[in-house]
């Protein structure tokens, strides 16, 4: 009896499991979950050009350093340091009196030369009239006439020591020779400086600033190689700690030749300091942009929709049926926030928007259609400088 009981509850048991095994295969259905919605737009299709950048040091087109042309004591200084100063402006003034007092002795001492030559001349007149009728030997007219001459050769040399006294004379007043913007005094008043060795200070000119860079030769033919310095390309420059300002400006100077050592060709930018505010100065560190003489179509999509995988680059594409698709691509250069894709995909694929963050290749999703804004990306250069870039192109 036992053993029957037994039976008969083994069995009972197995039959509730299969019931409850039925219950859960019936139930399956509808716990199944509905399609994800994801952001899915079709990719972009637009006209870009080839941005290049690089970096550099800005320059000013002149600088001065100021020493002065006379040995003496500097009297007084006439600028305030940092100020703008003019072409032709006194800065510093070394004490004039000593080359005043050797120009005052120049002019005595010619006043003295022009009274013994005209003594001279007198004298040789006189002994050539005297020649005439024998009256004196022909050495004593020829002795005269050579003292005429000494006495003028002797006066012509201090004339020409007067020029150079009064030229050190002048060179005591020491004037700005550019416009800019000056340093401090390196030598204050009261101190002893030598001529062409003392540093006074120095200026530079802030009207434009030049940026030197080097592009290799390998962009330079593919990319600017119908850039000249009579076709001007136009380039952005931001400065280090300020990236969202920027300066506009244009390439003014291709050099000669490439440099067979480095394999590049120097370039110089110019930047127009007038308009800026005269915010760029001379040693700055800067950072510059410049885009490609051609314009080409290219396929873009937000950067975040490109994943990868070991080796490889890929988006997921949406396929008819919402399946997600996987698609290998090759990513090109960056725009903002979007990638060109210069292979892999057609101008009429849709992608998933934010890439494999929440999808896989095989999923179905509920597409959700956004559009791409690339309003606020520079694709091209800005319309204000097409003109010079047509004329490039």
């Amino acid at each position: 009896m036992k053993k029957l009981h037994l039976l008969a509850s083994v069995t009972a048991m197995l039959a509730v499991l299969t019931l409850a095994g039925c219950n859960s295969q019936e139930a399956e259905p509808q716990m199944q979950m509905p399609p994800l919605p994801i952001d899915v737009a079709q990719v972009a299709f637009q006209e870009v050009q080839s941005w290049h950048t690089y970096t550099t040091r800005l320059e000013s087109p002149q600088r001065v350093i100021l020493m002065p042309r006379v040995s003496g004591v500097v009297e007084s200084i006439a600028f305030t340091e940092g100020q703008t100063v003019q072409q032709g402006d006194a800065l510093f003034q070394i004490d004039p009196r000593p080359f005043q007092a050797v120009v005052d002795r120049l002019r005595a001492q010619i006043l003295a030369g022009e009274a013994a030559l005209e003594e001279a001349i007198n004298r040789e007149k006189r002994a050539l009239n005297l020649g005439k009728s024998s009256a004196i030997s022909i050495e004593q007219v020829e002795s005269r006439s050579a003292d005429s001459k000494q006495r003028k050769a002797e006066l012509l040399a201090l004339k020409a020591q007067l020029d150079s006294a009064l030229l050190d004379l002048e060179f005591t007043s020491v004037k700005s020779p550019i416009t800019g913007v000056i340093s401090r005094a390196e030598i204050t008043e009261g101190n002893n400086v030598i001529a062409n060795q003392s540093v006074l200070t120095n200026i530079v000119s802030n009207d434009e600033m030049y940026a030197y860079f080097d592009i290799d030769e390998r962009t330079w033919n593919s990319d600017f190689a119908k850039v000249t310095s009579n076709t001007p390309l136009p380039v952005t420059l931001t400065l280090a700690g300020n990236t969202k300002r920027q300066y506009q400006g244009h390439i003014d100077f291709v050099d000669n030749a490439v440099n067979a050592s480095t394999g590049t060709i120097r370039v110089r930018a110019t930047f127009d300091n007038h308009t800026q505010e005269r915010a760029l100065k001379a040693g700055s560190f800067a950072r510059l942009k410049l885009a490609s003489t051609d314009v080409e179509k290219h396929i873009l999509v937000p950067d975040r929709a490109i994943g990868t995988d070991l080796k490889n680059r890929f988006v997921l594409t949406i396929g008819e049926d919402n399946t997600v698709q996987y698609r290998q691509v090759t990513a090109g250069e960056r725009y903002g926030q979007y990638r060109v894709i210069t292979d892999g995909l057609n101008p009429q694929d849709n992608i998933a928007v934010n890439g494999p963050a929440k999808v896989f290749p095989g999923m179905v999703i509920s597409p959700r259609n956004v559009t791409l804004d690339l309003s606020a990306v520079a694709l091209t250069v800005d319309p204000a400088t097409a003109d010079t870039l047509a004329a490039v192109r």
